[in-house]
């Protein structure tokens, strides 16, 4: 019995269209990841890049529980002293819908290569429109 290892050229990537409206935001996060990983395929094989490719649309109307909305703060640093910059939820949800998002799901990734190469496979769309009609996805439902 030989263990099966996936290799890079036989990979065949699906594409998905997950619509974020009313979504939790960790909720749904989790399951993107698992799927830009390839973990949700029988041929999972760790340092392959298995995955499939992820399109959120309504990514601005995904929904936080509890007081998460006034108190989750996003913080980041310029490297200079006193470069400590904070943003609130509330801004950066007005400001860059998607940004939300993508800072969940790469929060959930590995920090590797791979799985950087991995995350390029994630396109975040703020409104109900995409322009990867013509990759015909289908419809992936989180619950």
């Amino acid at each position: 019995m030989k263990s099966f290892m996936a290799r890079p050229l036989e990979v065949e990537r699906k594409w998905y269209v997950v619509d974020a409206e009313g979504k939790t935001l960790g909720r749904l996060s989790t399951e993107i990841a698992r799927v830009l990983r390839g973990k949700h395929k029988a041929q999972y094989t760790p340092h392959v890049d298995v995955g499939d490719f992820v399109v959120v649309v309504n990514a601005e109307k995904v929904v936080v529980t509890g007081r998460k909305a006034e108190q989750k703060v996003y913080r980041r640093h310029s490297g200079y002293p006193g470069g400590m910059k904070e943003t609130s939820y509330e801004q950066m949800l007005s400001r860059k819908p998607t940004e939300v998002l993508r800072k969940a799901v790469y929060g959930m990734m590995p920090k590797s290569r791979l799985s950087r190469q991995q995350f390029k496979k994630l396109k975040l769309y703020a409104g109900p429109e995409h322009p990867h009609g013509a990759q015909d996805p289908q419809t992936l439902e989180v619950g």
